[in-house]
């Protein structure tokens, strides 16, 4: 097969969920101004991409997400993990039989109560109520009669007031186990305690810990549901991923479950990225973010759903081993000695390289990486984010570097406020710095493909009218902006594509064929 050479460099711009759907009133996609794409998906090869349920390794119907959308993008391959691989770990009874599972309900049988925390929902991205009900049985099995759970509500991946519908399941569930003291012992919003990640706020962190380690909160109520009832009168607009930290106390106003010496406390996220803070803080000797004021990781036996940093193994104890990726195109390349750039925001410098990566903070030979640190405050107040700032640091790289891939987070930070206006803007932000960037491009005799992860930009109200802000099934794009000689010497390949054929098709644009057989072939053939 013929080699194809482009004297300037191949880019790979991700729009973080701006995914393709039919013009409507929530497609903040179609409703935006965005020139550039417009001109680019009319005049250039294009093709939509699967980006959610098997065609990422996920379970049917599933919704597709950044991580496993960067580790299919980054690894060429179909990879059962996270909710299909949890699923299957508890389905057959693997994940009881390990040393972690083990060692937590020791801990309950020598007196100690067993905990749980993690989002709270069935939106199947960071984890599963399913994962959680399915423990408490078995561990009710095993002997286990006091158990609490600290959740961390959701509105995200799911409607954005729907806790007190799993608030209201979860105590139904927890009626079915004679004799058991089975209560939700805190709460609070993802974006306000706990869920953190990239380490950009570990203040969300401490005040998670706070409040499940020492039952200091904000807010003190009876009952979880008395305290969501509470909060929404004080502020009926407000989401579930922003409730404030609460405690849940007793008559005598004492928590009814903090994390005490002895127990354990199972963190049943099967995702990395908004689990690995937290899990530093209860494991970590060598801890400086903040003050645990006495605390010491052998206090608490905790356990990870499953491995939440490949490169140090964190945390020891889980119950779900990690997937593991080799031969990602990272590596790949490095080793044809082709030079690589990876540019994102705080918000999702991570999935543009350690997931990207195969799970690995390790640069190859050759591969440098930008981190721009993202704006705190409202994102509704600054739709556009750090988007300028990503396109002038590649713009800078571009001619240094033969593979560039960068995110544009605004689709879907901004699509999860479901504000319809805020996103358009968003939207309209990438557009502009897309033109930007194929400027260079066209300046250097390179070819800018341009995808997404996931979808969510372009579906922000439901089908019954509600606000929507989870991500969706629907398909994104797939664009080949080529200006060069190149451009006729190759077309669409027939048949159904989805992410994990992106690195192949890299691998071809970059003049290497030689890609391995694991890989999904690419997107595009020579004509």
């Amino acid at each position: 097969m013929d080699k194809l050479q482009f004297d300037g460099p191949v880019v790979l711009a991700i729009l973080d969920g701006v995914g393709l759907a039919l013009d409507g009133p929530g497609n903040a996609v179609s409703r935006a101004r965005t020139p550039f794409l417009g001109y680019a998906s009319q005049n250039y090869l294009h093709v939509s991409l699967d980006a959610s349920g098997e065609a990422v390794g996920l379970t049917p119907g599933q919704m597709g997400n950044s991580e496993v959308g960067h580790n299919t993008i980054g690894s060429g391959q179909i990879i059962k993990q996270g909710l299909a691989r949890v699923n299957e770990a508890l389905e057959s009874g693997e994940a009881f039989l390990t040393d972690a599972w083990r060692g937590a309900i020791l801990r309950a049988a020598a007196g100690g109560t067993l905990h749980f925390a993690g989002i709270f929902s069935d939106g199947g991205v960071h984890s599963s109520m399913a994962h959680l009900e399915k423990m408490i049985e078995r561990a009710y099995k095993d002997g286990v009669r006091k158990m609490r759970v600290h959740a961390i509500f959701d509105g995200r991946d799911v409607l954005p007031q729907s806790e007190p519908k799993f608030i209201q399941r979860f105590e139904n569930f927890a009626k079915k186990f004679s004799g058991a003291d089975i209560r939700i012992a805190s709460g609070g919003g993802r974006m306000v305690c706990v869920s953190d990640r990239y380490e950009s706020d570990w203040g969300m962190v401490k005040a998670g810990f706070d409040m499940m380690v020492f039952g200091k909160a904000e807010y003190y109520f009876k009952s979880a549901e008395e305290g969501i009832l509470a909060l929404r009168a004080e502020d009926p607009e407000v989401q579930d991923q922003n409730l404030p930290p609460f405690v849940v106390v007793d008559e005598f106003h004492a928590p009814v479950g903090r994390i005490e010496r002895g127990d354990a406390l199972i963190y049943f996220d099967f995702r990395a990225d908004r689990a690995i803070e937290i899990a530093q803080a209860f494991t970590y000797y060598d801890f400086p973010y903040f003050d645990r004021s006495g605390y010491t990781p052998d206090e608490v036996y905790f356990v990870g759903m499953t491995e939440y940093n490949s490169d140090t193994h964190v945390p020891e104890h889980r119950l779900v081993e990690p997937i593991e990726i080799t031969e990602p195109l990272n590596t790949f390349l490095a080793e044809r000695g082709i030079s690589q750039f990876a540019c994102s925001e705080t918000v999702k410098f991570g999935h543009v390289t350690y997931y990207f990566n195969g799970n690995s903070y390790d640069k190859a030979e050759g591969e440098e990486f930008c981190e721009i640190d993202s704006l705190s405050g409202a994102l509704e107040e600054r739709p556009w984010m750090r988007a300028a700032e990503i396109t002038d640091k590649v713009i800078e790289a571009l001619p240094n570097y033969k593979f560039v891939r960068l995110n544009y987070p605004n689709g879907d930070m901004v699509g999860h406020t479901a504000d319809i206006r805020a996103t358009e803007t968003a939207v309209e932000a990438v557009d502009l710095s897309l033109k930007r960037i194929a400027e260079k491009v066209d300046e250097l005799g390179g070819v800018l493909v341009i995808i997404a992860d996931h979808g969510n930009a372009e579906e922000l109200i439901d089908k019954d009218g509600n606000k929507k802000t989870s991500h969706t099934t629907n398909a994104v794009p797939c664009i080949f902006y080529d200006n060069t000689t190149n451009r006729g010497k190759y077309e669409i390949l027939a048949g159904r594509k989805g992410l994990s054929n992106i690195a192949a098709t890299i691998a071809m644009l970059l003049g290497q064929n030689d890609y391995p057989e694991k890989w999904q072939a690419p997107i595009i053939g020579m004509k």
